[in-house]
C-alpha cells in the first residue's frame, strides 16, 4: 500500500516510528515532513498529504501533530478528503467502516506509540462496508 505522511514539530517521533512500522510491513511510505524538531506550520505538511490523497496519488494519508486537531482540519478543507482524528482502535475500525476514511489523524500527545500501531493497523485493514446508509451518508459528505 502507498501512504504519505506527514507531521509538525510536535508529531516528529510518532512519525518517525510509524514510518518504521508500514515500511517493516511492506508499505510504500511518502514522508512529506517535517523532519526535524524546528518549529514549523502543520497545515503545511497536512495540505501535502490531503492533496496527495485527494489526487489519488496513494492509497491512504495520515498526519501528525500534538494533538491531531489541527491536521485534522486542515485535511478535511481538502475536497475528497476524509480525515478521522482518531485516539483508539474501536473508532479506528468504525470510521473506516462507516465513513470510509481516506486520511488518519492522530496526536503524539494523546495515544502511546504501540496504540498508534495498533490503530494504524486496525485503520488500514478495514475495509468501507459498502452498507446503503454509509455508502449514502458518504456521498452527502461530499456534495458541494
Amino acid at each position: 500500500m502507498k501512504i504519505y505522511i506527514g507531521c509538525d514539530h510536535g508529531g516528529l517521533d510518532l512519525k518517525n516510528i510509524i514510518v518504521k512500522y508500514l515500511q517493516e510491513k511492506g508499505n510504500e511510505i511518502v514522508d512529506v515532513g517535517t523532519y526535524t524538531y524546528d518549529s514549523c506550520d502543520y497545515p503545511i505538511y497536512a495540505k501535502k498529504v490531503a492533496k496527495a490523497v485527494a489526487n489519488n496519488e496513494c492509497d491512504k494519508g495520515i498526519v501528525i501533530c500534538s494533538t491531531g486537531i489541527g491536521v485534522s482540519i486542515v485535511a478535511n478543507k481538502v475536497k475528497g478528503v476524509r480525515c478521522a482524528l482518531v485516539t483508539d482502535v474501536t473508532t479506528a475500525r468504525l470510521t473506516r467502516e462507516h465513513n470510509d476514511t481516506n486520511v488518519l489523524a492522530l496526536g503524539q500527545k494523546n495515544v502511546s506509540y504501540d496504540r498508534a500501531k495498533e490503530i494504524v493497523d486496525i485503520w488500514l485493514e478495514t475495509p468501507f462496508s459498502n452498507g446503503e446508509r454509509h455508502v449514502r451518508r458518504v456521498n452527502m459528505i461530499e456534495e458541494e
